[in-house]
């Protein structure tokens, strides 16, 4: 039974479903199943635009709705305002996603007329221990039908493909609260640097990466292959002008490499 046919059985009985769709691969492929089971007329894209969010990001996912006949409802969130974000402990995501899908349930699932919301958690996330979202998703009942159809993240990057979504070999792109340290302030001007550093990084060339913030370092996370070409002239130069530019006093290249859930991976395992 192909995946279609499978997401059909889950959603059997949802007339109007809305997707928390950030424009990545899992939320894509997510995005388009839906549409080809309910219809696009009846799956809206719920894109949740706040100051974690990169401008970029926040394009591409209209680009990828658009092409897929899905009309975007953007949701505006105040996680900023919660104190428990800001202080960035472990559960920051859970603190997230609940601010999200709060503001959903307060007002958009009804204005829309939404019987259900889902989110693209698949099978490979569900099964990790750092990722508390997925914890403020359950309280709000919140479906997760790649993970219930037990579709890993390869399954997912396969389906796109087969789809010819724009997001099939899209990296990775978590919030922008992610390059913070935990138990290290989220603030709106951390935000924007690292904003201006990963968009100029970007324009050199470099599509997979991650910014860290440490105060006046930023810690330059690359694929392996990347990082011999960071390094050597004219590039060396070019990244350590915008890294400044974007703010910060020095700029260091971690040799480990990119890196997923670099910062909340090792609290939580610990701590298990």
């Amino acid at each position: 039974m192909s995946a279609t046919d499978r997401l059909r059985e889950l959603l059997a009985g949802v007339g109007r479903l809305g997707v928390a769709f950030s424009g990545g691969v899992d939320s894509s492929v997510l995005l388009a199943l839906a549409a080809r089971v309910l219809g696009a007329d009846r799956v809206v894209a719920l894109v949740g635009v706040s100051a974690s969010l990169a401008a970029e990001e926040r394009a591409g996912a209209h680009a990828i709705a658009g092409d897929l006949g899905v009309r975007v409802v953007e949701v505006a969130t105040r996680e900023l305002d919660r104190v428990e974000y800001r202080a960035n402990g472990p559960d920051r995501c859970f603190h997230c996603k609940d601010e999200l899908f709060s503001t959903i349930d307060a007002g958009v699932a009804e204005t829309e007329g939404l019987d259900a919301i889902a989110y693209g958690e698949n099978a490979d996330d569900a099964r990790r221990p750092d990722r508390p979202g997925s914890r403020a998703a359950a309280d709000h009942r919140v479906l997760r039908p790649l993970a219930d159809l037990d579709l890993t993240k390869s399954d997912v990057r396969r389906i796109a493909r087969e789809l010819g979504l724009a997001s099939a070999d899209k990296p990775a792109a978590p919030c922008l609260a992610s390059r913070i340290p935990h138990f290290v302030e989220v603030t709106p001007g951390k935000l924007r640097q690292i904003e201006q550093a990963e968009t100029a990084l970007r324009r050199l060339g470099f599509h997979d990466l991650r910014v860290r913030h440490h105060g006046d370092i930023a810690r330059l996370e690359l694929p392996a292959d990347d990082l011999v070409r960071a390094v050597t002239e004219p590039l060396r130069t070019a990244v350590h002008q915008v890294i400044l530019a974007a703010g910060f006093r020095f700029a260091a290249l971690d040799l480990a490499g990119i890196q997923s859930g670099a910062f909340t991976l090792p609290l939580v395992t610990s701590a298990s």
